[in-house]
């Protein structure tokens, strides 16, 4: 019997958000991971914010969204509330409940992602989650490697100009729309980072991955994980000057393939081929978030010891 598509909608649903959610869903421990962690920094949280005006963004709430960012690799804020406003899965993990609530403005979630990243919240909060018992079993103390990668930013070679203020490169051919995106001709000038400053990001430099490599405007990352299980437990994130090499360097090439794995994840799941945010404080912060984010979707252990 053919069935007949009926366009009539339902003005209860007696079905509950949490049953929606497949019991073996990967959420479900990531999220009890989370809300372990969330429990030891909320005193810290009470410092943060004033106790009188107007409410914010529940911080647990931004950390569990700013987690799924990364995650399902939303690629800018208005894309990111469309998805919780429209997904009942972000929904039941960020805790934005009940359904008909109203979602965040794109512009007011990121002030209050600013200001809540403005500082060590989310080393603080990165440390709680490696402090667990679940995830502190699987950690191990005998050694440790050192490497991370390039990380490119938003901003062009033209955007870059010297620092005294002296005159542009000469355009060549016609102006763009509103003289915007004209042609430069950079022939025979010499540019450095004692020279030159970019005006999109001040915090990126050029920097060059090897002789003959171009230059890519960038921040330089770093992880460092353990060696057992390759989980990452510190990111940093500082200027592309290459002034970072040190004994231990060469151990840590010898475990190259396994901190790889990372860095291939952070490069086409959590968002960082290239930066889509300025300024070297708060992408460290997400960097951080970032590598939060790994540690219990890649390791099956810490899968199986949190179901």
């Amino acid at each position: 019997m053919r069935g007949r598509a009926r366009q009539s909608d339902s003005l209860f649903s007696y079905i509950g958000l949490e049953a929606r959610i497949p019991a073996d869903h990967p959420l479900r421990p990531i999220r009890k991971l989370v809300d372990d962690a969330l429990l030891e920094p909320s005193p810290a949280f009470s410092k943060r914010y004033a106790r009188e005006g107007r409410p914010s963004i529940p911080p647990e709430r931004l950390l569990r969204f700013l987690l799924l960012q990364a995650l399902y690799t939303v690629r800018s804020d208005p894309m990111s509330m469309e998805q919780l406003d429209r997904n009942l899965l972000f929904r039941g993990v960020v805790g934005l409940l009940p359904i008909d609530n109203t979602v965040w403005d794109a512009t007011v979630f990121g002030k209050n992602r600013d200001f809540l990243l403005d500082g060590d919240m989310a080393r603080k909060f990165m440390t709680c989650v490696l402090n667990l018992p679940q995830v502190r079993g699987p950690l191990s103390s005998e050694h440790f490697s050192v490497d991370g990668p390039l990380i490119e930013v938003w901003a062009s070679m033209k955007s870059f100009v010297p620092k005294d203020g002296g005159d542009a490169p000469p355009s060549r051919g016609g102006a763009g729309r509103h003289g915007r995106n004209t042609e430069r001709d950079f022939h025979g000038e010499k540019r450095g980072n004692n020279t030159h400053i970019s005006r999109s990001d001040p915090d990126a430099r050029p920097f060059r991955n090897g002789p003959g490599k171009e230059a890519k405007r960038c921040h330089m990352g770093h992880l460092m994980t353990e060696n057992r299980n390759g989980l990452i437990v510190d990111a940093r994130l500082t200027e592309a000057n290459g002034a970072t090499r040190h004994s231990g360097h060469r151990n840590s090439v010898i475990k190259r393939k396994q901190i790889e794995e990372p860095f291939g994840w952070f490069k086409t799941v959590g968002g960082f081929p290239m930066t889509r945010h300025r300024g070297r404080v708060l992408v460290e912060s997400l960097v951080i978030l970032t590598a939060t984010d790994y540690n219990p979707i890649g390791m099956s252990t810490i899968f199986a010891a949190v179901a």
